[in-house]
């Protein structure tokens, strides 16, 4: 069994949003930057992360991804889980017929008490954990990002509008009614 991106990205995401719970809000957009990850890969998770009640998303200006949850009711199994991530060592995916038409291998029972393990241990840790895990390694989350205005000392010039005709044909017809 293998953890892929998929799943560590999304924890990594979440982790991410539960550092940034009470200042409203947080964008994709911010959590790319962060954490390096693909705006769009970062959609396609958090769609999936809605779907199952993980997050909830606000739209319009100041709007972005809230959980929709508390970081302690959600556990590091139940955002693998909600992603698709397999949590499974087996070569059968469990479907105990590893050697074809039923037959297990030798090592099934092990790879799939290995399963249960990984589950009980991913569903004891929970999302606030690993955020006070971030935050007593010293992690300074900043508050909301203000927005910073071009201040320029150069007057804004609007253009002028002229009431003319914009070709031949136009001041053609204006003497033509005349």
């Amino acid at each position: 069994m293998r953890l892929t991106t998929k799943g560590r990205f999304a924890v990594t995401a979440m982790i991410d949003l539960g550092l940034r719970q009470n200042s409203g809000p947080v964008t994709l957009a911010a959590i790319s930057q962060r954490q390096q990850i693909s705006l769009s890969y970062l959609e396609q998770l958090f769609g999936k992360l809605r779907r199952h009640e993980l997050v909830e998303s606000t739209r319009g200006p100041g709007g972005g991804y809230t959980l929709a949850r508390s970081p302690t009711e959600i556990t590091v199994a139940d955002i693998i889980l909600s992603v698709d991530e397999p949590l499974d060592a087996t070569q059968c995916g469990g479907k105990e017929n590893c050697l074809g038409e039923g037959a297990r291998c030798m090592t099934h029972d092990l790879w799939a008490s290995l399963n249960v393990r990984m589950v009980e241990f991913l569903d004891s840790v929970s999302l606030q954990k690993l955020v006070d895990d971030q935050l007593a390694k010293g992690l300074q989350v900043e508050d909301k990002p203000t927005l910073k205005r071009a201040i320029s000392s150069m007057p804004v010039v609007k253009p002028v509008r002229i009431n003319a005709p914009n070709s031949v044909f136009a001041l053609g017809n204006i003497f033509n009614k005349t």
